[in-house]
C-alpha cells in the first residue's frame, strides 16, 4: 500500500531517517561499548537497557524505511480543485452555529491540527473528500452529526 506525502513530508521523513542512523545508531552503539566494558553482562543492567534501545531504535529505522520506500509523492498541480482532495484547502460553514473553518486535508503522517492541517483519514477529513463547491457533508463526529457546507476550495 503506498503512502501518500508531499514533498515537504518526504523531505522531513529522509531527514529524520539520516538523524536516526547517524546520530542516534552511533550513540546507542558507545552506550552499549561502555556498558560492555563494565564486566559480567549477565547482571548488566545498563547494557540491557542499552540493547532494547537498539532494538527499539533499528524497529523506528525499518518502518521509516518502509514507508519511503513506499512513499508516492503528491503532484500538487495535477490535482483538481472542482472536488476536495487530498492537499484541498477547503472552507467550511457549520450549518448549525454559523462559524467558519478552513482546513487543508493533508496525509496522516503531516497532519497538526494547529496549523490547521487535518487527516484524510480523520472523521472530518474523510467525510470531505470528493464533496463540491456547495454540497453539505454531514459528518459523524463523537457528540453527533455535524453538517458542513463547503463555501470554498483552493490549494
Amino acid at each position: 500500500m503506498s503512502t501518500y506525502l508531499t514533498q515537504a513530508g518526504l523531505d522531513k521523513l529522509k531527514k529524520e531517517i539520516d538523524h536516526l542512523r547517524r546520530v542516534e545508531r552511533p550513540s546507542i552503539s558507545q552506550q552499549i561499548a561502555e556498558a560492555r566494558d563494565k564486566g559480567d553482562l549477565s547482571e548488566n543492567a545498563e547494557y540491557d537497557a542499552a540493547k532494547e534501545a537498539q532494538g527499539l531504535l533499528e524497529l523506528k529505522i525499518s518502518k521509516m524505511e518502509a514507508t519511503l520506500s513506499d512513499a508516492v509523492v503528491i503532484d500538487e498541480s495535477k490535482l483538481d480543485t472542482d472536488k476536495v482532495l487530498i492537499l484541498s484547502k477547503v472552507k467550511l460553514k457549520n450549518q448549525s452555529n454559523g462559524m467558519e473553518v478552513e482546513y487543508t486535508l493533508v496525509p496522516e503522517t503531516e497532519a497538526d491540527l494547529k496549523a490547521k492541517k487535518i487527516s484524510v483519514e480523520s472523521p472530518i477529513g474523510k467525510g470531505l473528500l470528493g464533496k463540491k463547491l456547495g454540497e453539505i457533508a454531514e459528518i459523524q463526529v463523537p457528540n453527533g452529526t455535524v453538517k458542513f457546507e463547503i463555501i470554498a476550495i483552493g490549494r
